[in-house]
């Protein structure tokens, strides 16, 4: 698939203790988002952070915070974005998902090995 030109980028923020069916909210929402066909995601795990119930979460050398902030970021066409909402829209009880619109300069994978 090549993505150039105007795209859409989805950002989500959630919990690292957030689950869904038993699994990891953030692995669930990435295979979901690999068997949709949705161009890639990337998962970013938080050093600290608080949301919307203005609890502060944060690593420290003493303690591990069972829940870190997480951020799942994902671009492609908006075809493919705007479906995967309505996905998103079930699987996160607690959170934020915001979208916008981007511009992809370059994007470009190594051939098959």
């Amino acid at each position: 698939m090549k993505i150039d030109g105007k795209a859409k980028s989805v950002a989500i923020f959630i919990g690292e203790s957030d689950k869904w069916h038993g699994q990891s909210l953030d692995d669930a929402i990435v295979a979901r988002a690999h068997a949709e066909g949705i161009a890639g995601a990337t998962v970013f795990h938080g050093v600290e952070g608080f949301g919307a119930n203005s609890v502060i979460h944060r690593a420290s050398f003493f303690k591990l915070s069972h829940d870190r902030p997480v951020v799942i970021m994902m671009v492609d066409h908006a075809d493919r974005i705007d479906p995967f909402l309505i996905i998103l829209d079930e699987m996160v009880q607690e959170g934020m998902v915001v979208t916008w619109e981007v511009n992809v300069e370059k994007y470009v994978h190594g051939e098959d090995r």
